[in-house]
């Protein structure tokens, strides 16, 4: 069979299972909507919880800008990786205890103010917007080469796929739709990565074989820093970006990690604290696996991708490198007119074009490896591009029927009403999410990265010092969230899209004018420091935080009868 039949039998079996769980597991009531009623096993929610936070940025491109960044794409890495066991030692098991739907509900309350409450709405609202038009685009790449649709196709369809179990199941149908997703991405990208292994290292262990000697008895790495230095590009295993910057992004990334608000959100839906603690262990060990194995899968893609196409005769290519021309991510200019691939450093002579987010699914199909294997990669792209939107989509609805209408605006509502409003929420965010999926700001990585920033710069300080710091009120909270994220949302139009010099500065990717030599990936990390300083500055030059808050600070940090938290 070929791929198109392979990837229509294997998409339409997982889409059918992940349609039945959201029917079979909806929402009843409006905690079932939120947190999943509050009773996932920890071992599940671990399942749930990595496949919500291994997004289309994970499974698509990650691979992607390790292949191309080397050295440098491991900031991503670090960063995330550090960032999830920050999120799961310094934060999650509190803020279980605190018991609490949403991050704006733990902020507005430990805050004492709907204005600190509107706020964090707010940032919660930008930061999941950003995060998930990375999403849709990775849905409308992986529909756009495998079923041979557009991209904006294949937007439209992933729209309708997750605005039907997102909206229908809540929390409780995202939740166990999330299990099986988790299922279904890391068997996609482990089985491929193992079979190149074996193809060109005779190692069936994807992290040891990627360290491997090949056939010649050339180590892999020693082979990609050759080719790089006969195609004019830096050497793969050493780096280009200052160590500034490096440190920049990587602590704007952990703490990002540390400051989303729908990888906390699962963190509300087991039983006890403690389950929050065990919950965090096991989402480790499943996003360890991906991680692990990513480095791996960028060496062999970018040996196998420079190897097939570098000199080539482009009338004797193979298939697949026709079938990625039509996607429009992947393009060939004969410059010299000589009919070969001319691929290099050189901007004046490279003659190819390449788009990072598609060097996990065209691997594959470069390795020549079975179609079914092939299919597969697709639907576990669809499958992690599909778990985060969901649950991005979840904490926009949430912070808008919750924290906006039962908080503030509509205090009597019905738990009927509120149910109703959370999901025409969610619909009418499916639709914006499809608009930034549709007119992306960047490619897959780099838009989620930004969104990484936005978290570290708004929400990150108010809920550490929220937890650690009883001294900290509402007044420093409220100024420190609301110049961090202007300070970074304003670096991020300025750096990125050239907002405010006509853009100038995006495109000529002007180094030279950054902040400290930090990119906009990486100010995150400045405009945070800039929340934390302001933050504890004008916390102790107002009055203190009522006695009643500060009894809860202590609270929370106190492990005895843990057990007995619940969400309100």
């Amino acid at each position: 069979m070929g791929i198109l039949t392979w990837t229509w039998i294997l998409v339409g079996i997982t889409f059918a299972l992940y349609i039945g769980i959201a029917i079979w597991a909806r929402a009843g009531s409006s905690k079932e909507f939120y947190v999943a009623g509050g009773g996932v096993p920890p071992i599940l929610n671990g399942m749930a919880t990595a496949a919500d936070w291994m997004s289309a940025a994970s499974f698509i491109s990650l691979a992607g800008i390790v292949s191309f960044g080397g050295y440098d794409g491991s900031v991503y890495l670090m960063g995330w990786t550090g960032g999830y066991v920050l999120l799961a030692l310094l934060l999650a098991p509190y803020l279980r205890k605190f018991g609490k739907f949403t991050v704006p509900d733990f902020i507005g309350d430990r805050y004492y103010s709907n204005i600190a409450r509107i706020v964090a709405v707010i940032a919660a609202l930008i930061v999941s917007f950003t995060y998930v038009a990375g999403q849709m685009r990775g849905v409308g790449i992986v529909f756009s080469r495998y079923l041979e649709v557009s991209i904006d196709n294949g937007v439209y369809i992933g729209m309708a796929i997750v605005l039907f179990y997102a909206v229908l199941g809540g929390m409780k149908g995202i939740t166990y739709t999330q299990v099986a997703q988790y299922c279904v991405l890391i068997f996609a990208f482990m089985v491929p990565a193992i079979f190149i292994s074996i193809q060109m290292t005779g190692n069936p262990i994807p992290q040891i074989g990627f360290g491997a000697a090949g056939e010649d008895g050339v180590y892999l790495l020693d082979k990609l820093d050759g080719l790089h230095a006969q195609l004019g590009f830096s050497e793969y295993t050493s780096g280009g970006k200052s160590m500034m910057d490096v440190f920049a992004i990587t602590l704007a990334l952990m703490a990002g990690t540390a400051g989303l608000p729908h990888v906390i959100v699962r963190f509300f839906t087991v039983p006890k604290v403690r389950d929050a603690r065990k919950s965090a262990g096991w989402a480790l060990l499943f996003i360890a696996i991906l991680y692990t194995t990513v480095p791996a899968v960028a060496v062999f893609a970018r040996v196998n991708l420079i190897e097939t196409v570098s000199e080539q005769k482009y009338a004797e290519l193979p298939e697949w490198f026709a079938n990625w021309e039509k996607t429009g991510l992947l393009g060939f200019d004969d410059k010299n007119k000589d009919g070969k691939i001319q691929y290099n450093a050189n901007s004046a002579t490279n003659e190819l074009t390449i788009d990072r987010d598609i060097m996990v699914l065209a691997n594959p199909e470069i390795a020549k490896l079975p179609n079914w294997v092939i299919a597969l990669v697709g639907a576990g792209g669809l499958a992690a591009a599909l778990s985060t939107a969901a649950g991005l989509l979840l904490v926009i609805a949430s912070s808008i029927s919750h924290d906006l209408f039962k908080k503030i605006l509509m205090p009597t509502i019905s738990e009927k009403g509120e149910l109703i409003a959370a999901r025409a929420s969610a619909a009418v965010a499916v639709v914006i999410a499809g608009y930034f999926g549709i007119n992306p700001p960047g490619f897959v990585a780099a838009v989620v990265a930004l969104a990484f920033g936005l978290a570290a710069a708004s929400f990150f300080p108010a809920i550490v010092l929220g937890i650690f710091d009883k001294r900290m009120n509402k007044e420093g909270a409220i100024a420190g969230m609301v110049i961090g994220l202007a300070l970074m949302l304003f670096y991020m139009l300025k750096f990125k899209f050239g907002i405010f010099d006509g853009g100038k500065t995006a495109v000529a990717g002007l180094k030279s004018s950054w902040w400290f030599g930090i990119s906009p990936e990486g100010f995150g990390t400045i405009a945070m420091v800039v929340n934390f300083v302001i933050s504890v500055v004008i916390s102790r030059i107002t009055a203190a935080p009522p006695e009643n808050v500060q009894d809860i600070v202590e609270n929370i940090r106190i492990p005895s009868g843990a057990g007995e938290a619940s969400a309100h």
